[in-house]
């Protein structure tokens, strides 16, 4: 899988343009605050619905501008496939494909599996439990489109029984029964969810290691661990216990929404002890990882989008990075950096064609 040509109109910084990409590397250069990311994004906002950053649809659309377009020609099994994205942030929103607008946005996630790595990520061991818990959906969602809508529903559910709760300090009443209701919606989709989280993890902590081992040469070991409120736990029961508890703090305090990654380097927390060297490496290898099982499952290789690939990596951990990338069997590859000899230099390294951008204030320019 591949994309052959990318269209821009009112994205972020971009006005319009309109560029052809290599369907093995294309490295996109310039200094920050330019436009580079917001390149990877609009490639990955054609293949998931959204952006990969958290914010609305108004936080994408050119400033000044009332609407925005994205449009995609990709080869897929062979056969092109051409996906549109147009929308007027909070009046419509339509992703079309050859022509035929889907029903729902979700119907649309999974056919064109991507991973996107971003300087930020490191928000994945750093900060709270839900970035880690994106990092799990956002890989299910495209393998599982029956784990999307179980995560749709629960989430739905979750916010109407939490709406409930705060009725109910609102008005200083409190009917369990009421809650009894949404409780019975809960469970379904949250068995669902847990069995492949449990059953993801075994399958992705292999791999997330044996890719930390070749990034780092052996350095450290390191660790992926799920965990959940309701491993060995009857989870109607648990809503059952709490209730009381729920009604006090006016939200829910057990289920798969309080699910977490432990991630863990030499047996220690990774937030408290590892380098910004180490935590960099340590996302990247998760996101590779995420790579490797999304081909396994869907048995076609997506989209590789590393922003800023080199930042914070001394020069052996960079050795071997582009070693991997090399003989790694990946796709089609994004790779941003902040200085264009770089990303020539290693560019070199590759087999096969690969393409260079140079990007300026919203400007993209194949030298």
């Amino acid at each position: 899988m591949h994309l052959q040509e990318l269209k821009l109109t009112n994205f972020k910084n971009y006005e319009y343009q309109a560029l052809a990409f290599s369907p093995s590397l294309n490295l996109i250069a310039g200094l920050n605050g330019m436009g580079k990311t917001n390149l990877l994004d609009a490639v990955y906002y054609l293949c998931m619905g959204k952006s990969h950053f958290q914010g609305t649809d108004r936080n994408v659309v050119r400033q000044g501008e009332e609407f925005f377009r994205l449009e995609g020609h990709f080869v897929l099994d062979e056969k092109k496939e051409r996906i549109v994205a147009k929308v007027v942030p909070g009046k419509q929103k339509t992703i079309e494909r050859n022509d035929n607008a889907y029903p729902r946005i979700s119907d649309h996630v999974g056919l064109l599996p991507v991973v996107f790595m971003a300087p930020d990520d490191t928000a994945l061991a750093l900060e709270g439990s839900e970035e880690r818990r994106r990092f799990l959906d956002n890989t299910l969602c495209q393998i599982d489109h029956r784990y999307l809508e179980e995560l749709v529903n629960y989430n739905k559910v979750l916010d109407k029984r939490n709406a409930q709760l705060r009725q109910f300090g609102e008005r200083n009443n409190f009917n369990p029964l009421l809650l009894e209701a949404f409780d019975q919606q809960l469970t379904g989709p949250a068995a669902y969810i847990l069995e492949r989280r449990t059953s993801f993890i075994k399958e992705f902590q292999p791999v997330f290691n044996e890719y930390y081992r070749i990034i780092c040469g052996g350095a450290e070991e390191v660790n992926c661990r799920y965990r959940s409120q309701l491993s060995g736990n009857d989870f109607a029961a648990l809503l059952s216990e709490t209730v009381e508890k729920d009604r006090i703090l006016q939200r829910t305090t057990q289920g798969i929404h309080k699910d977490d990654l432990v991630f863990q380097m030499n047996d220690l927390a990774l937030k408290r002890f590892a380098s910004q060297g180490q935590l960099k490496s340590f996302v990247l290898s998760l996101k590779l990882a995420q790579y490797e099982c999304l081909r396994r499952e869907k048995n076609l290789l997506p989209l590789l989008l590393l922003d800023d690939l080199f930042d914070k990596l001394d020069d052996n951990r960079v050795s071997q990075l582009i070693e991997l990338l090399v003989k790694g069997g990946f796709g089609q590859v994004f790779i941003t950096d902040t200085h264009p000899e770089r990303a020539e230099e290693m560019a070199k390294s590759f087999a096969g064609t690969y393409k260079k951008f140079i990007i300026a204030s919203g400007k993209a320019v194949d030298p």
